[in-house]
């Protein structure tokens, strides 16, 4: 039995609407089990994981973006016993792109047909997870300026960053991995079991979603002047090639922020003391190339 969990954005507009017909189609002519849950509000994608793994269903599969997916991942009891599929449907589809999952029909073709794979998810010690990537820094601060903009569209993340560029002064955090514990202001830090986030900003190009570590990424707060410059090299992929971006391979880290402020899992904002990250080795199976 193939348990489906569609978002309304998901089927917002034509193409939505002619994806999801064209999914019915094929589930009907495919012939085996499935059923069909719509969520009606935040956090409902964690309710309907929970309630159908609690009732032994194993076979779960999301329709939306990485917010959806971060939902359902939370909700999944006895997670590495469920089989998990993505249909890419959200703004960025980081993960999707990480994990080489295709878009529309082919990924519903990749989940009747394809294996379920071990996959690597990070979890957190407040309950939180991630199967991208999770953290605090300039990055955070644009996303609370795109919530609270009522200008819509592509414009608002740039008026947003523009923004950011001008008032975000770094973050204060310490962060400790491998026993070791360094107090430094950020421009960004996080923990990354994804290339990429933002909708296409390849924070990471070292990640790898099935290799047991985890990665974390330090970025320090540079001289203002050096900003622009920074962001740019973050926008081409290449934040690594700076002197003061910091990565090291591990299956535990933790940043904590000095006071409590908002941090993203998956591009969902939510309140956090600190980020204490352990990575799960091949802790859920996908449905992924």
């Amino acid at each position: 039995m193939f348990n489906f969990i569609v978002t309304p954005r998901a089927i917002r507009g034509k193409k939505g609407q002619k994806l999801f017909r064209q999914m019915q189609e094929r589930l009907t002519a495919w012939g085996g089990d499935y059923r069909i849950f719509h969520t009606q509000r935040k956090g409902h994608a964690t309710e309907l994981a929970r309630q159908l793994t609690e009732e032994g269903e194993r076979n779960i599969v999301i329709m939306g973006g990485d917010g959806a997916v971060n939902d359902a991942l939370k909700g999944l009891l006895g997670v590495e016993d469920v089989s998990f599929g993505i249909i890419p449907s959200g703004t960025g589809n980081d993960f999707a792109a990480s994990a080489k999952i295709p878009h529309g029909m082919e990924a519903l073709d990749l989940i009747l047909e394809g294996e379920a794979k071990p996959t690597d998810y990070i979890r957190f010690s407040d309950g939180q997870c991630s199967m991208n990537i999770a953290g605090l820094g300039i990055d955070v601060d644009i996303l609370i300026r795109c919530e609270k903009g009522r200008i819509r569209g592509k414009i608002k993340y740039f008026l947003s960053l523009l923004k950011s560029l001008m008032f975000y002064r770094g973050t204060s955090v310490r962060v400790l991995v491998d026993g070791k514990e360094e107090e430094r202001k950020i421009l960004i830090a996080a923990v990354a079991n994804g290339k990429q986030f933002g909708g296409g900003i390849v924070l990471c190009p070292p990640a790898e979603i099935d290799d047991g570590l985890m990665e974390l990424m330090v970025v320090d707060y540079p001289k203002r002047s050096k900003i622009p410059g920074a962001l740019i090299k973050l926008m081409q992929g290449k934040i690594l090639d700076l002197p003061f971006a910091h990565r090291i391979s591990c299956s535990q880290a933790s940043i904590f922020p000095s006071e409590r402020c908002k941090a993203q899992y998956d591009g969902e904002l939510y309140e956090a003391n600190a980020l204490e990250a352990t990575l799960v080795k091949g802790g859920i199976k996908m449905y992924r190339k």
